[in-house]
């Protein structure tokens, strides 16, 4: 439903756009116009001018320019519908909407109303947890060992969730509200009806904000060494996992200053950084790093430095990272990757080596470029022609994703080079094969190629022994059911997957998505747990005979102490990427619908292509 222009010429008439940016900029009086540090690149001396007559910013630095709705978009991460309702709010305007029935207007409008709604519980209960923090000594002790000071818990809001299963009963008067149960603050119980009680108990608290400031969700981490350590808020209505980061909203000014975001894998420590002189660190939110978390971090610095372990657990979230990062990897950005020594996490480098060591640490980070060249060769013998051809199949999805620009073919040469092609040559390969996207040779008949498509995520073993499935005997699993049967063998695999993943999942139809459902809540209230625990919890759940019938079947599972089964969690991730794809391709045929109507809709289809054509490499990737 698009917003008329005109109306969006009124809400920029009425806008007053030195207003507008002083909220967020410190603006001086320069002549006609206000001055001030940019806030979209870092910078000693002002060269941001915003001009009251004109309505308009310009900054004679970085060029970046733009009217009051721009500025909201590019300051503070919004959409182009989310900052003319935002400034629409500001002024007292109800935003209209073309093409819209009353009934989806009033729909739109409770759906606006619920967030505020939703922020609002929220921010309460951060108040209290905030002074239940200043009564509790031994959560105050807990924080000064962790050598943080009040000032730091201050400007992060930490607080602290008291013991006992109603803490928030004396909050919220009307504790059986739906508000608080929809906000994640309260888990009503399943299997006793009517009972209700706080998710968060005896935690440290950090309230989690949008890039507005508002609280949308908490984390809340253990005082000893219970089980699970963190706890997040599920999602909601306003918060999401896949999107938010954790301390943006305190790092936006510290992002311009140091020049780079440097993004870490927890609450604290981003807290001790920032106690430690780096208030810069933001961390995702218990998931692998997201596109769309990179392309917000890239809406306030133009340099990405990313903090993993140096196990093979920090080798793997980097790999994610890369993944991520690569569409937006153009020539005036810069992404990093750090791994730290096995003893250290970032808190206890810098109190053992010290800020300035860190500091140089942070600009010896592995350069995008070299860490995508190290992800590529990894396995690969290039003493073999073998080796160097795995090496171009395994860098050829990697380079695509990269932006058109010097980068892109600068990585050309040199992946050419390590593969004893010239660069053209190498070019002309990987395009041929673009326009081919049928790599595996031709099936001998009709009956195998029927296969391959209804197969496409066999193992590499089974696809060298297993034979085609006979007609007439049944029907072959369906991917949910395989993905189901893969995440039962390894349940912990589903923390690693994506809040888009879990949406999925979710939203399967029947017995699978009730129980994506159902086992997303019991890892939010329990934590990741063995098939064995779960299946007390499956008794008399209306998916128990389908999880039964799965679980009966051949898994993939490792002996306890050894590395899980390779194969079958690249099975999952085919699984998982080709049923994406499919959700993919219904959303662009449902867009599709509305280009006449809507003058976004061929945008939106545009990325849900680009969406497509980044799993299809990956995809093609695959053994």
């Amino acid at each position: 439903m698009a917003i008329p222009q005109t109306f969006i010429q009124e809400l920029i008439a009425r806008a007053d756009i030195v207003e507008i940016v002083g909220r967020y900029v410190q603006l001086k009086k320069g002549g006609a116009n206000f001055m001030g540090l940019c806030p979209f690149h870092g910078e000693k001396s002002p060269s941001f001018s915003v001009s009251p007559t004109k309505q308009f910013y310009h900054c004679f630095g970085c060029g970046a320019h733009g009217n009051a709705i721009g500025f909201l978009m590019e300051h503070t991460g919004m959409g182009f519908r989310e900052a003319v309702q935002d400034l629409a709010g500001q002024l007292g305007m109800q935003v209209p909407e073309d093409d819209a029935s009353p009934a989806e207007r009033e729909r739109a409008a409770a759906a606006r109303q619920k967030q505020a709604t939703l922020t609002d519980v929220l921010e309460k209960a951060g108040e209290a947890y905030r002074r239940h923090l200043k009564t509790s000594p031994r959560a105050v002790e807990y924080l000064k060992g962790r050598g943080l000071s009040g000032a730091v818990a201050r400007d992060f809001g930490l607080g602290y969730a008291p013991e006992g299963w109603r803490a928030l009963a004396s909050v919220f008067p009307a504790y059986d509200d739906p508000l608080l149960a929809e906000s994640g603050l309260v888990i009503v119980s399943e299997e006793e009806e009517g009972r209700r009680y706080d998710r968060f108990r005896d935690r440290i608290m950090f309230p989690i904000r949008n890039v507005k400031g508002e609280c949308i969700g908490f984390g809340g981490r253990v005082l000893g060494d219970e089980k699970p350590k963190y706890l997040n808020s599920p999602e909601t209505p306003v918060f999401s996992k896949g999107r938010e980061l954790y301390g943006l909203f305190e790092a936006r000014a510290a992002l311009r200053d140091k020049g780079y975001a440097l993004v870490t894998e927890g609450y604290m420590d981003v807290v001790a950084l920032a106690q430690l002189g780096f208030p810069n660190a933001v961390a995702t939110l218990g998931t692998a790093c997201t596109p769309e978390h990179v392309q917000k971090l890239f809406r306030f610095t133009d340099a990405v430095v990313f903090s993993f372990d140096g196990d093979d657990a920090g080798r793997r979230a980097a790999r994610k990272a890369l993944d991520a990062a690569l569409p937006f990897a153009t020539d005036v950005r810069s992404v990093k990757f750090l791994f730290l020594p096995p003893e250290h996490d970032p808190d206890s480098f810098i109190r053992e080596h010290g800020g300035e060591a860190f500091a140089r640490f942070v600009g010896e980070a592995i350069p995008l470029s070299r860490f995508l060249v190290e992800s590529a060769r990894e396995g690969c013998d290039l003493a073999t022609a073998e080796g160097r051809a795995h090496l171009a199949a395994n860098a050829r999805p990697l380079w695509t994703a990269l932006p058109d620009g010097a980068l892109k073919r600068q990585m050309l040469g040199e992946l050419a080079e390590l593969v004893q092609l010239d660069a053209r040559e190498l070019g002309q390969l990987w395009s041929a094969g673009a326009a081919r996207p049928a790599a595996a040779a031709p099936a001998p008949d009709e009956r195998h190629r029927h296969d391959a498509r209804q197969r496409p995520f066999a193992s590499s073993s089974q696809r060298r022994a297993a034979p085609p499935p006979l007609r007439g005997r049944g029907q072959p699993p369906s991917r949910a059911d395989v993905a189901l049967r893969l995440l039962l063998a390894h349940p912990l695999e589903w923390e690693t997957l994506s809040h888009e993943m879990h949406a999925l999942l979710c939203a399967l139809p029947g017995a699978h998505g009730e129980f994506f459902t159902w086992l997303d809540g019991q890892v939010h209230e329990h934590g990741i747990q063995p098939f064995a625990a779960l299946r007390e919890g499956l008794r008399g759940q209306p998916f128990e005979p389908l999880v039964e019938r799965l679980a009966a079947g051949p898994q993939f599972t490792a002996e306890d102490g050894e590395a899980p089964a390779e194969e079958a969690l690249a099975e999952l991730r085919n699984v998982l990427d080709f049923m994406l794809d499919e959700r993919l391709k219904a959303e662009q045929t449902a867009v599709l619908a509305t280009v006449g109507s809507d003058p976004q809709a061929l945008e939106r289809y545009k990325a849900l292509e680009r969406r497509r054509l980044e799993l299809r490499h990956r995809l093609r990737r695959q053994p």
